[in-house]
């Protein structure tokens, strides 16, 4: 039999988020052909769940990050022989450094992926990072799942065109539908990590605004470090949220809700809007990323500026005409299942990933393993 591609993953965080669950659909989807090592950088590991058993697949702790960077690099190395890997892959700028260190040792093929930026690189790109990822990755290949994202690493970055690859999210369609019958007031539902670059902080303060023309719930699914901040402005606004914690399958929650809100200050091709769409929602969001490009043309009216009374505006328009929102959320279903498929998605990661296979490569256990 031949044996699997070994992969080294590394992750800021392998908490629940957009990358951290695709690599696990992937990992699911492949199967035996590949075998996985995990790296937390903050050694979380809560994203594992997802992860069917039978897979091969160590959490291997990180190096210490209390040195100087020559000496991080060199751990990183060490790590990186121990492993044997046939390919790297990294995630975001958080794990840059394990580009650097692979660069330098020169021994492992790599493939970068970027999602996405944090509240730093919000509005604009901050220099030493430019010019590290210019430098870093001209060699590496990269994969974005946004036209933004491909368009930054291309004129920004400067990186070769022939090592970018643009490869759209893609979901189960199978897994989402749209309700059987709406409820009797009007849902507002969100789906989001409660961290600082989702300004779900926006949603509650524009769907304050909304509550004084129009009758509604409001329900955030997910949780985070902002979370008791939240409930206390919900509380202080006077604006009533059900804050519904983390769960594993929110395609139930989809049809629960009349209507999809997003709030981000930043955000490329989130998963939660592909599923809202493919749920036949109406998406009401901040116009960040790729959103206004993956909505139905009749939903894009709705894709707003980052703006409290802007988004309020498209919330209270929405309930208040629910023959249109009705309209836009079939529209929105059609165009997902044409654009989010992920047999697609994965066809085209498997493009990308099979070349590495090395003549004769072995597979050797990790030290720590899931168990």
């Amino acid at each position: 039999m031949t044996n699997p591609i070994r992969i080294v993953h590394v992750f800021p965080s392998f908490a629940a988020g957009g990358a951290q669950m695709r690599m696990c659909a992937l990992a699911n989807h492949f199967g035996d052909r590949f075998s996985h090592e995990i790296v937390a950088l903050d050694n979380d590991t809560t994203c594992r769940d997802r992860l069917e058993s039978r897979l091969d697949i160590g959490f291997p702790s990180p190096p210490s990050t209390s040195t100087g960077l020559p000496q991080r690099l060199r751990a990183i190395g060490r790590t990186l022989r121990a492993l044997r890997p046939d390919l790297l892959v990294t995630s975001n700028w958080g794990s840059i450094e394990w580009a650097i260190a692979n660069r330098l040792g020169g021994r492992v093929r790599h493939i970068h992926t970027e999602d996405g930026f944090g509240p730093d690189e919000r509005d604009r790109q901050i220099r030493r990072r430019v010019i590290t990822r210019r430098l870093i990755l001209r060699s590496s290949t990269t994969i974005v799942p946004s036209r933004t994202l491909f368009d930054v690493a291309a004129c920004v970055w400067q990186l070769p065109r022939h090592s970018l690859h643009y490869i759209p999210n893609g979901i189960d369609l199978a897994r989402f539908s749209p309700a059987v019958a709406l409820p009797d007031t009007p849902v507002i539902g969100c789906v989001a990590a409660l961290r600082p670059e989702k300004n779900l902080a926006r949603l509650i303060r524009a769907a304050a605004i909304a509550r004084r023309e129009v009758k509604f719930e409001l329900r955030i699914l997910g949780d985070g470090p902002d979370r008791a901040a939240l409930e206390r402005l919900a509380a202080e606004s006077g604006m009533p949220v059900m804050f519904l914690g983390a769960r594993s399958d929110a395609a139930s929650f989809y049809r629960e809700i009349s209507l999809f809100a997003l709030s981000s200050d930043t955000e490329q091709m989130p998963l939660s809007v592909m599923e809202a769409m493919a749920s036949g929602l109406p998406v009401i969001t901040t116009d960040v990323g790729d959103i206004s490009r993956m909505v139905a043309a009749e939903n894009r009216p709705f894709i707003v500026r980052r703006d409290d009374a802007a988004l309020a505006a498209a919330l209270s328009g929405l309930i208040i005409d629910p023959k249109r929102a009705h309209m836009i959320g079939r529209a929105n279903r059609a165009r997902a299942i044409e654009e989010f498929d992920f047999a697609a998605m994965a066809r085209k990661w498997s493009d990308v990933l099979m070349p590495v296979r090395r003549a004769g490569a072995a597979s050797t256990s990790s030290a720590v393993r899931r168990g």
